[in-house]
């Protein structure tokens, strides 16, 4: 019986099968396959319930007052995924003074990086999902974080172009995430938002940024007006994160 990336444990309890570092009782689990780009496939047994793999997902968090609602958003998807079994990398880019600026050197693909940008660029690329917390800042991400795009989302990391493209085609995404989620905080009511500003947060994250680099399924979600919000209505905030992080990222269970 095939079983495409499947390590058969021989255990005394039963037959057990480890799948990407877990190990799985196969009389009581139906386990999926793993293609070699990580997706998950068929089965290996039937008559049995579908299991969620615990996954590698990375919570990014750009706002450089720990008090802000930002940070609580960022919180509470934290704890959402490691209740869910998850492995997290938790980044607040202001607390670890994340440089944006990128170097002439960095705008070689093949050219040597900086050890502490390797580390970003090899958790991005290890990361099975996304989450992105920010305010809306002249339409914009905070510095922080627009540097965070320009060094760590690079060729050969998040995106590459075909044989013989010298950039002006289409490119090919690389990331394995096939699925961010997207939280943002504005003081601008949502209907004047579109009608003066048209959300240029939405296309810059779904289009320029993940659709570019192969992230498929983006989730976005705008808590406004932060200033005038009651304790309240931030709970219900917060609810409603645990409530799309949950959803996005389902509990691996072993």
């Amino acid at each position: 019986q095939k079983r495409s990336n499947c390590e058969q444990v021989s255990e005394s309890e039963g037959p057990l099968c480890r799948v990407q570092g877990h190990t799985y009782d196969l009389k009581k689990v139906r386990v999926p396959e793993v293609s070699s780009n990580g997706r998950l496939g068929g089965c290996l047994r039937k008559s049995c319930v579908m299991l969620a793999l615990p996954m590698e997902i990375s919570v990014i968090l750009a706002h450089p007052d720990q008090r802000s609602f930002n940070h609580a958003i960022a919180q509470t998807a934290y704890r959402t995924l490691e209740r869910g079994g998850h492995t997290v990398y938790f980044h607040d880019l202001y607390e670890e003074g994340f440089d944006p600026l990128l170097t002439v050197a960095e705008l070689n693909p093949k050219g040597q990086l900086p050890v502490e940008l390797t580390g970003y660029c090899e958790e991005l690329q290890r990361s099975e999902g996304l989450v992105i917390v920010h305010p809306n800042w002249w339409g914009q991400p905070p510095a922080a974080l627009k540097g965070w795009i320009d060094r760590v989302l690079r060729p050969g990391v998040a995106y590459e172009f075909q044989a013989g493209d010298g950039g002006e085609g289409v490119p090919v995404g690389l990331l394995r995430a096939k699925t961010a989620v997207v939280f943002n905080t504005s003081n601008t009511p949502l209907e004047r938002e579109m009608l003066e500003f048209c959300d240029p947060l939405d296309k810059l994250w779904k289009k320029c940024i993940f659709g570019f680099c192969g992230v498929t399924n983006v989730v976005r979600e705008t808590f406004s007006v932060v200033i005038a919000s009651t304790p309240e209505l931030r709970a219900k905030w917060l609810g409603r994160v645990e409530q799309i992080v949950a959803a996005s990222f389902p509990a691996g269970r072993q």
